[in-house]
């Protein structure tokens, strides 16, 4: 064989492992149960936050510490206890949906990254939204804020 024949050879063999290698990343969806058999290994897990607990944030103490309870979106309504420490999630309250980036570590999911996926004003059964600050909306702005046990700040505590 020449030496070209011979290099084409392992340029396309490469091309072939990379093509490969790159097919076997595609990111899919774990339900929970999937990322609990499967400890210390990085998963992403579709959840929706459980409004039945409640948001423990204390800025005081742990500013970056942040953790909640998720329920699977799947039919299993299994749940689990996440642990974020990139402080608070922007939308937390009002996410339909959130997709965690971590791995499971003993009772709870280590999250690295959260991505939340907002309720849509393009959805064709949602009501437009009302101007004023004392309707519905202002209602559940401060019903949801409830929700998060936040220790007082420092000009609060004096």
């Amino acid at each position: 064989m020449k030496k070209i024949h011979i290099i084409l050879l392992v340029f396309i063999a490469g091309a072939i492992a990379l093509l490969i290698s790159l097919l076997n990343t595609g990111s899919t969806y774990d339900t929970i149960a999937e990322a609990k058999a499967k400890p210390g290994k990085f998963v992403h897990v579709a959840v929706r936050r459980d409004t039945t607990m409640t948001v423990e944030y204390d800025q005081l103490k742990d500013p970056n510490y942040l953790s909640f309870h998720a329920v699977a979106v799947d039919t299993s309504k299994e749940t689990m206890k996440v642990v974020y420490r990139g402080g608070p999630i922007e939308n937390l309250m009002i996410s339909e949906r959130l997709i965690l980036k971590g791995k499971f570590e003993g009772d709870h999911f280590e999250c690295k990254e959260v991505q939340s996926k907002c309720p849509s004003k393009y959805k064709e059964n949602m009501k437009p939204q009302q101007n004023n600050s004392a309707g519905p909306s202002a209602e559940k702005t401060i019903e949801t804020s409830s929700a998060i046990n936040q220790s007082p700040t420092n000009s609060e505590a004096k």
